[in-house]
């Protein structure tokens, strides 16, 4: 009886506010649907390495390891050493994409380039609230919408805000449906929204759908080496889609690699949601400045469609429903999905999903390129 008392005793306050937050996730989870398979483990496991004395976390006696924690192990080896949680899911999230809309449209990677503003605009304003520059450029990578990568370059940036950086990405993500409405209609009008576009895409032949992943690999091997462990397993998983002979491993990699990665990365995570590393003024900074980055993405793109519909009339050409930028972010296929809705809503019967999914898997380019540029600019200042 000593020990339960003891163990009572010992919880903090920051442990208990840690409980709320994991049960808060795991309801969100349940309850509203948002990246279930992502943040129900999260939201068990921020429960778990809260415990006094948890089993989950290296138990220390006299500086020595005496029992290895499976949270903590699972860090190490996945995320602190190697990265090797997220960039594996690249591959999967690569295997599920079909770039075909975009490649029949390449006009649309414009799109995902300009829905990328939020990185930048976020880490100007991170570093203004006086975070170092490599907490500042891993905070802004929230603005990607892209959980994966904001894990791994904060993590070879060695910013001491991954649990934080983490939990904004991938609630800001599950947040799409209500975030980017608020923002889309900021800056559009309804008789913008009801903009009709034609959907007749040349034919992409397969091997084009081929020497797309490879070409793109080799290019910004050139121009961004730091992207390659990024863009070249997204490519690569791409590359199990289109090549038509490994037909097996695609469905694995789209169905048993994305979730038992996924899983995992849930759980291992949370080891970063310690109590002592995440109750404090600068998670709260953060997660408001990752708010802001993923409505910039929104806005920017948007802004930016606007402007290429003014250079579309001076040459005679059909205009494009501006919200098709907003969705050029990495949040695949939720923020397509939400333009559709948007312009159904404004106008009954028009359809612009393909549109809008080309601009979205645009984004899910751009934002692990940003991602690799960044640390590559970032790692010459430090």
């Amino acid at each position: 009886m000593e020990f339960l008392v003891s163990g009572l005793l010992s919880v903090t306050w920051q442990q208990l506010v840690m409980y709320a937050v994991g049960i808060l996730l795991i309801w969100l989870a349940i309850e509203k649907g948002y990246e279930p398979s992502l943040l129900l483990p999260m939201g068990f496991g921020a429960i778990l390495v809260n415990l006094p004395n948890s089993g989950v976390i290296d138990q220390l006696v006299q500086g020595k390891i005496q029992a290895t924690g499976i949270i903590q192990w699972l860090y190490q080896v996945g995320i602190d050493s190697s990265e090797m949680m997220p960039v594996l899911l690249f591959i999967g999230i690569g295997a599920m994409i079909d770039f075909g809309p975009l490649l029949s449209q390449p006009f649309y990677f414009l799109f995902g380039a300009a829905a990328q503003f939020g990185i930048f605009a976020a880490i100007l304003l991170a570093c203004a609230l006086g975070f170092p520059l490599n907490d500042a450029a891993s905070i802004g990578i929230i603005g990607a919408a892209d959980g994966p990568t904001a894990i791994l370059v904060s993590q070879v940036l060695d910013s001491k805000y991954t649990g934080p950086i983490a939990v904004a990405a991938y609630s800001y993500m599950a947040l799409v449906p209500i975030i980017q409405p608020v923002a889309i209609k900021l800056v559009t009008t309804r008789s913008e929204r009801r903009i009709h576009m034609s959907y007749n895409p040349a034919s992409v032949s397969r091997a084009t759908r081929i020497a797309f992943p490879i070409v793109v690999s080799i290019i910004v091997g050139f121009i961004s080496p730091q992207s390659v462990a990024l863009v070249g397993f997204l490519m690569f998983g791409n590359l199990l889609r289109e090549c038509g002979v490994l037909n097996t491993l695609s469905r694995t990699a789209q169905d048993d690699l994305v979730n038992l990665i996924t899983l995992l990365l849930g759980l291992t995570i949370s080891f970063s949601m310690r109590a002592q590393d995440f109750v404090n003024i600068q998670t709260i900074m953060i997660l408001a400045i990752g708010l802001v980055a993923f409505f910039f993405d929104t806005v920017a793109g948007c802004l930016f469609a606007k402007v290429v519909n003014v250079i579309l009339r001076v040459l005679g050409k059909p205009p494009v429903n501006p919200m098709i930028g907003g969705c050029g972010i990495s949040a695949f296929p939720m923020s397509s999905r939400v333009v559709q809705k948007l312009a159904s809503q404004a106008e009954k019967g028009n359809i612009i999903l393909m549109q809008a999914a080309g601009a979205n898997v645009a984004g899910q380019v751009a934002s692990v390129i940003a991602g690799g540029l960044v640390i590559s600019v970032v790692s010459q200042y430090l």
